[in-house]
């Protein structure tokens, strides 16, 4: 093939391109699945032309210009791809609060599990403390101390029990999640066992005069941390229920479609369980007044909600525009 057949055969394909690379050069938000496809399409032959061209014309003015439109074409396609964050910050931002505004009914039921737990063993050790060994672990209710509380000695390693308590929770948020594969038995086992602790303590710091201590060392953490435990418990829930009622489709169909939503939600969780966890390690243990840890809980409960209220603006401006799928 002479250099006028190749440029004969190729012009049309190199024309489209460089119209691609110039629209989508100005105009970034106009991708769409068919746009990159295509575009990927056509700067995979000019990469091609470009390595004929290479062999064969290294000297003709076709292989400067080759080279130069599959550098553009290049460093368009895979910019993005190179800096994910975009990526990542549109998940965290809009699409997970987009998905837990769809399943919403899922966190809730994870909740009210939770509560169901805490609301029994609540009333059980508060009509009798000694209910507290029956209900819960041994190493739990034989080294919790009321009278304690807030006296440690203060040698504490902040960093390594906040890693610890980072590790541990996300621990049992994908428990939780992963639970939804046994048609969410085990998520609502964990749902309700959780509060069965919480309630549990909760009634024995109450018998010994200490609810307003007790709680001030719980809510700053735990208003962030719980709700990362009801979302995670809400993704396997819902993938449990499509598998126990997969309607008029199979199970297996559920739960290939529902499972990949159950894990976006999962991966939302993790930035507040590491924020719960800083919050552990460094407030909860500190030497402040009790009522500066209940103003960390306010805030805490303040930003989850501003966070949900700006993803969701964020998501109504979003709906015409790509939506990224992680």
């Amino acid at each position: 093939m002479n250099l006028k057949q190749f440029v004969k055969m190729h012009r049309e394909d190199w024309k489209q391109l460089e119209q691609f690379v110039t629209l989508l050069s100005k105009r970034k938000r106009d991708y769409t699945g068919e746009t990159i496809t295509q575009f990927h399409r056509l700067y995979q032959k000019a990469a091609q032309n470009l390595s004929y061209s290479q062999t064969y014309f290294p000297n003709d003015e076709i292989t400067p210009y080759l080279n130069t439109l599959v550098s553009k074409a290049h460093n368009l396609l895979y910019k993005d791809q190179v800096s994910s964050f975009k990526q990542i910050r549109y998940f965290f931002s809009t699409k997970f609060i987009g998905l837990l505004l769809e399943q919403w009914k899922f966190v809730i039921a994870a909740m009210i599990l939770f509560l169901i737990g805490a609301i029994g063993s609540f009333l059980s050790v508060m009509n009798d403390p000694l209910h507290i060994y029956s209900i819960l672990p041994a190493e739990i209710s034989q080294g919790v101390d009321p009278d304690k509380l807030g006296k440690g000695s203060g040698a504490v390693d902040s960093s390594l029990m906040s890693a610890s308590i980072m590790t541990n929770n996300i621990k049992v948020g994908i428990f939780a999640f992963a639970g939804g594969i046994a048609f969410g038995l085990v998520t609502v086992y964990l749902m309700v066992y959780n509060g069965i602790i919480i309630g549990a303590l909760a009634a024995l710091f109450w018998h010994h005069g200490k609810s307003y201590d007790f709680w001030a060392f719980i809510v700053p953490h735990g208003m962030i941390e719980l709700t990362a435990i009801f979302i995670a418990g809400g993704a396997g829930l819902l993938m449990g229920y499509k598998l126990f009622v997969p309607g008029q489709y199979t199970r297996g169909w559920q739960l290939k479609r529902h499972a990949k939503r159950s894990v976006q939600l999962l991966l939302g969780t993790i930035p507040l369980f590491v924020i719960a966890g800083i919050i552990e390690g460094f407030i909860t243990p500190a030497k402040i007044s009790l009522g500066a840890k209940y103003i960390v809980a306010v805030l805490t409960v303040a930003g989850l909600i501003l966070y949900v209220f700006i993803g969701k603006l964020k998501l109504a401006k979003s709906q015409p525009i790509k939506d990224f799928d992680l």
